[in-house]
């Protein structure tokens, strides 16, 4: 991609592949996954297998239950969860990433799972409880900026009985969550250094239901 814009957003940009291939292959928790360009992937992959299997602890027993997964990418979170689940939704805007993740299902012969194009304040709305049924779990990942108050809005309504909300910036997620603990209590937090030496950091949130 050839950025003359005087900001680093991409996803708007023609990918243009100039030698090999135009996707590279990552292996997680067992899984492979085709990641594109306009994929976002965690880049330390080994400790991108304990942040995923801290997110499984903390979702705890998923058999028979329903999860949504915002922000879903190529689908890494989704397809992840869905081997014990019994139905995983991922909602990603970027058209690529879903097209990534689509086939990463079946690259990995899972079909309990379904992932839908869209910005998730206009696609997790009433009809998607009805289509796929209220989710027990709900998952987070967004970017940088932490997620928009109408999607805030939204998840206080829908009230699922758990949150995971995953995020690489505590400062925009502190600002998140202070708006969620109106109805969820934080029942635990593990950040996962994904980068020693550096400040960086993904930090894990479990939320569960007030009086849920």
């Amino acid at each position: 991609m050839i950025n003359e814009k005087k900001n680093d957003s991409y996803h708007d940009l023609p990918a243009h592949t100039y030698a090999g291939k135009d996707h590279i292959l990552e292996k997680l928790g067992g899984l492979p996954f085709k990641i594109g360009a306009k994929s976002f992937f965690q880049t330390n992959t080994r400790q991108a297998e304990n942040l995923y299997q801290t997110i499984k602890q903390f979702a705890g027993n998923l058999q028979n239950k329903v999860f949504y997964d915002l922000y879903s990418g190529p689908g890494s979170i989704t397809l992840y969860l869905a081997q014990a689940a019994s139905f995983g939704v991922g909602i990603e805007e970027v058209e690529e990433a879903v097209a990534d993740a689509r086939e990463n299902a079946e690259l990995n012969k899972i079909s309990n799972v379904d992932f839908v194009k869209g910005d998730v304040r206009h696609v997790l709305t009433d009809e998607c409880r009805k289509r796929y049924g209220s989710p027990d779990l709900i998952v987070l990942d967004p970017p940088r900026a932490g997620i928009h108050k109408d999607v805030v809005k939204t998840l206080l309504t829908l009230a699922p009985p758990q949150i995971i909300y995953v995020s690489c910036n505590p400062s925009t997620q502190a600002r998140d969550l202070a708006l969620l603990t109106e109805n969820y209590d934080i029942e635990a937090v593990q950040p996962v250094d994904m980068f020693p030496h550096t400040p960086h950091i993904e930090n894990v949130v479990s939320l569960q239901l007030k009086n849920g």
